[in-house]
């Protein structure tokens, strides 16, 4: 770690210059209750520096959670190993396919029981009748950009499933209003994203009531993909759950106690890192992901990395990256190839180096297990109108 400014801590040891001006310029806010925390996997955003921790003690920024408020990693270990698995896996993959809706504009045809119980359970007034439609049938898919399913394979060679994903649509409109409200206070930022809310306003707390509905909503939606996922697993392997799940959030904000003080804690890409919590910290498609145990650094408000980070945009991928070289990386696993010019700003080569990023926050978590991915399940932009899919079970 490394102190790049009075307010700006780095544990990057990659870092361009326009994420640094980003993060300076995070650094400078009047609301903050201690330094910004740049992680391993910093890259740039809106307002908020992707792989960013950012502490407020009566303010609260919604555009630092970002617009898939909730987004994160769910993870578990089956009773599987290698040896154990077909030799083809592209029936599972398929099974994927067909349980799992995956992209944008993709999700179930009809509400299942288990997202009509979660919503019953679940009451937000704040939602209109189309957003709580669209919430239910919503819930237990993918979405689309770097959500993803992935067939894993740790050092032991016991089989995991993971996946990432988060509050989809509702969790999205929910946000882009609030930081639409935030913004229109005309507060003289040097960066209006970064447009905040007091603890005094009512906009804070209609904003933290959504905000905390839509981190409980995308971790309801991570379970039921599992739930999905191990179902699947399960018709062509035999094979089940051996573990409890790990389940976390990496865009989310939290009331912790910090130096005696409770405070607001933003992750913007990071996840809790306290001392004991198990995380999950993926690299991208073709590489390494991590199941990690936190150290709880306090310099970091007990946090870590959420992931690789993006070296690249995905304009820049999908300009400079020749899908030939995206398919090679991709050997050896199975994967929606014939989708590889649609997937390839997803190619590892627009990441961050993972071993590097891991590398520089041995400080903030220790890894548990090195995961291999075997098999990817991804959405495909399509502009087609959504298949009818069978429930989440």
């Amino acid at each position: 770690m490394n102190e790049l400014a009075p307010n700006l801590r780095n544990w990057a040891s990659e870092l361009d210059e326009v994420t640094l001006k980003q993060a300076l310029v995070a650094s400078r806010l009047p609301i903050l209750a201690g330094p910004v925390a740049l992680m391993p996997d910093a890259h740039l955003g809106i307002g908020a520096t992707v792989g960013s921790v950012i502490p407020t003690e009566s303010a609260i920024i919604p555009s630092a959670v970002g617009v898939d408020i909730g987004c994160g990693m769910i993870a578990v270990e089956t009773n599987r190993t290698l040896g154990q698995l077909p030799d083809d896996l592209a029936p599972l993959l398929e099974r994927f396919t067909e349980g799992i809706p995956a992209g944008l504009g993709r999700w179930h045809a009809e509400a299942g029981d288990l997202a009509r119980s979660w919503m019953a359970d679940h009451p937000n007034p704040s939602l209109t009748t189309e957003q709580a439609e669209r919430a239910l049938v919503q819930f237990g898919s993918l979405g689309s950009g770097n959500h993803f399913v992935e067939v894993a394979v740790d050092e032991r060679d016991v089989v995991w499933l993971v996946m990432h994903s988060g509050s989809r649509g509702v969790g999205n409109q929910l946000a882009t209003k609030h930081i639409r409200l935030a913004k229109a206070q005309e507060q003289g930022l040097e960066d209006p994203d970064l447009a905040y809310f007091l603890a005094d306003q009512p906009e804070f707390e209609a904003y933290i009531r959504d905000m905390l509905w839509s981190q409980e909503y995308a971790m309801g939606n991570r379970a039921a993909l599992m739930s999905s996922a191990l179902l699947a697993f399960g018709r062509v392997t035999k094979g089940k759950a051996a573990a409890p799940w790990i389940n976390c959030h990496h865009n989310y904000a939290a009331r912790e106690r910090h130096d005696g003080r409770d405070i607001w804690v933003t992750r913007k890409g990071a996840i809790r890192a306290a001392s004991g919590d198990l995380g999950v910290i993926p690299g991208s498609m073709g590489t390494k992901s991590f199941i990690v145990r936190g150290l709880g650094n306090p310099l970091s408000y007990n946090s870590s990395s959420h992931g690789a980070g993006r070296r690249m945009s995905r304009g820049q991928a999908r300009r400079e990256i020749p899908v030939k070289k995206f398919q090679e990386v991709m050997a050896g696993r199975t994967w929606q190839a014939g989708d590889a010019a649609s997937l390839v700003d997803e190619a590892p080569q627009a990441y961050k180096d993972i071993d590097q990023v891991m590398a520089d926050q041995a400080d903030l978590v220790k890894v548990v297990h090195e995961l291999r991915g075997i098999l990817s399940y991804k959405g495909v932009e399509s502009s087609r109108r959504p298949k009818k899919r069978p429930n989440t079970p």
